[in-house]
């Protein structure tokens, strides 16, 4: 086993596999184009995974991702941002090698964009179906019209369709609430699509976010799926019941640096910088990531009783049962459960397999 001094990041990349296989199956039933979003692992060794099973398109979160992309040969790439119009250098480097999609949600930064653009990009309105986060509101047809007139005027600018992610499935209640906003938000994209065939016939319609991907069997309707989360999935999507607890393929491993016997509560070395302050509330309590035993191959299974209770910047207090803290001692390493992969693995921006080999991050 990889030697731990501090909180680290592993990860079991054969549920990686099977995560990547499960989804890449759904996507080919249904027959739409798979677009995974790689802002969730940050890692050309975990893109090359997604290689080797034919993916050839992909999405970012920035355009500095989409760079780090780049230089490995990805060369059709989505930038899941409403675009930065000040970092239009990067946009046109990046023009001038790869395929790049841009998402557009203004008249002012079509403009702007088009007037300082050097080389060809693809350009996708970005919706907003109800996450309320970004985008034109779906029921502002006449802003959506004139972005789709502007666009197409753009001689350097083409064009491709409509692009929504329905954050809102993370904050469900259950899987009926999930499926519902998906089918409804796709429903909603769809007459978006027609209201708009009498300005531009061929519009395809890009949506993603791991909630009702892991869910939905059926993507008609849809041409592009983008989920990113479900290659390491984590506690959030475990509540969600859209994973089960042998998908989630990455822990953070702590030192243990004091127990506290008398409240049931163990200090970890791993606080707000390595898990992020994500967290969500479950019988009234707030969970910032849920503790597991360290076991021979990785980390053990979820016990009841068991979490994260508060962090701060190193610190992590955890509180624990009986049995959890008779099987603790002070120098041991325990595994953390992220609440929220993405954000812990740009945190601690590395992995170590499960055999002690050390993977890139960006």
């Amino acid at each position: 086993m990889y030697r731990i001094f501090k909180p680290t990041l592993f990860i079991d990349l054969k549920r990686v596999v099977k995560n990547l296989e499960r989804m890449l199956e759904k996507a080919e039933k249904s027959n739409v184009k798979f677009r995974p979003h790689f802002k969730t692992h940050q890692s050309l060794m975990i893109g090359n995974i997604f290689r080797k099973y034919g993916v050839k398109a992909i999405t970012v979160s920035s355009l500095d991702m989409a760079l780090y992309f780049a230089k490995d040969g990805w060369d059709d790439i989505t930038v899941a941002f409403p675009v930065n119009i000040i970092e239009i250098d990067k946009i046109n480097f990046l023009a001038s090698k790869i395929e790049l999609n841009l998402l557009f949600d203004s008249i002012d930064a079509v403009n702007i964009i088009s007037k300082n653009l050097k080389g060809n990009v693809n350009g996708y309105i970005k919706i907003d179906t109800g996450y309320n986060r970004a985008g034109v509101y779906y029921k502002d047809l006449t802003k959506i019209k004139k972005i789709v007139r502007q666009l197409i005027k753009q001689n350097k600018i083409k064009f491709k369709g409509l692009l929504s992610h329905f954050g809102h499935t993370y904050y469900s209640k259950n899987n009926s609430e999930i499926k519902e906003t998906y089918h409804t938000s796709v429903e909603i994209l769809n007459d978006i699509k027609s209201k708009l065939k009498d300005i531009h016939s061929n519009i395809e319609i890009s949506i993603g976010d791991t909630p009702s991907c892991s869910l939905i069997n059926d993507f008609s309707g849809v041409d592009e799926i983008r989920p990113g989360n479900f290659i390491f999935y984590d506690y959030k999507m475990l509540s969600l019941n859209v994973c089960r607890e042998e998908d989630i393929a990455v822990a953070v491993a702590c030192p243990v640096i004091s127990i506290y016997e008398d409240r049931k509560e163990i200090l970890v070395y791993c606080g707000a910088i390595h898990l992020s302050k994500d967290s969500i509330k479950i019988n009234g309590k707030e969970l910032y990531g849920i503790p597991v035993i360290s076991c021979k191959n990785g980390w053990g299974k979820i016990e009841k009783g068991n979490f994260v209770k508060s962090l701060s910047q190193e610190h992590g207090l955890l509180k624990v049962t009986e049995k959890f803290i008779r099987n603790v001692k002070i120098g041991d390493i325990i595994f953390i459960i992220p609440i929220h992969s993405c954000l812990t693995a740009d945190a601690l921006k590395s992995y170590v397999s499960l055999d002690g080999k050390l993977i890139d991050h960006m």
